[in-house]
């Protein structure tokens, strides 16, 4: 329930003429009724989604009206540049960060809104098993964060079935992967590309194997040179051609 407590910090900040300080005063002149005030207390609570109201848009701060006559505050620097910060009149979804702040307001996030959207929505379309496509982003300790709609971890063991010395490479690539781990809890999927590759490189290896004969000619890729030859990826089996079998130049 808005009162006249709320007002002092919000003069003190906006001045007493703001459209801010105006849109509480309305709410304190017109007081909710029964059943709007328990909406609000059963709905506003820490870490719950609301929707509301862009009632004014700053340079340091966005102002909410998320109803029950009750504003919220989204600090600005959770938007890059001002093309993605919301307008005055849009309708968004925030999660309610802190019910009430250093300003007596309560604390809202656009960007943490957002997250738990689109976690519900991941976990509500794919199970541990299935595969995702996604973009690797960056490199954090232990591995990668692959987008899929969500940050998930990719492990750097299970970024390809070869060796990579590096896998600061695989950034800004499209990935398939299995979802190996689905942590509810904590929010957190783990991800695996090399049990997809393993997967896929089994079943070539089977086609390959019912059709290869001696003295065939094929094609491959040298995927590694040793002292005693080199070996040869022929589509699913690794093939080896003995050193005195080499010609070393180019053709």
């Amino acid at each position: 329930m808005s009162s006249l407590r709320a007002i002092n910090p919000l003069i003190r900040r906006y001045g007493p003429k703001s459209e801010v300080v105006e849109a509480e005063l309305d709410s304190i002149w017109k007081e909710p009724s029964l059943e709007q005030m328990v909406v609000s207390a059963r709905h506003f609570s820490e870490d719950s989604l609301v929707k509301g109201r862009v009632i004014t848009a700053e340079k340091d701060r966005v102002i909410v009206d998320i109803g029950a006559k009750t504003v919220g505050i989204i600090d600005a620097r959770e938007f890059a540049n001002d093309e993605e910060k919301p307008k005055v009149g849009d309708e968004i979804t925030v999660l309610i960060e802190e019910l009430e702040n250093d300003d007596g307001l309560i604390g809202l996030s656009k960007r943490k809104a957002d997250r738990k959207i689109n976690w519900e929505t991941v976990v509500a379309k794919h199970k541990e098993g299935d595969t995702v496509r996604g973009k690797v982003t960056k490199k954090i300790k232990g591995g990668l964060l692959i987008d899929i709609g969500v940050p998930a971890f990719l492990p750097a063991s299970q970024v390809s079935i070869r060796r990579t010395r590096d896998i600061n490479e695989f950034i800004g690539d499209e990935l398939e992967c299995e979802i190996i781990k689905i942590d509810q809890a904590r929010e957190n999927i783990v991800v695996s590309a090399r049990k997809l590759q393993e997967r896929n490189r089994e079943r070539l290896k089977d086609a390959l194997l019912s059709e290869i004969e001696e003295g065939q000619l094929r094609e491959g890729v040298v995927k590694n040179i040793a002292d005693f030859g080199a070996f040869v990826d022929l589509g699913g089996i690794d093939g080896l051609i003995p050193t005195r079998e080499l010609t070393y130049g180019r053709k």
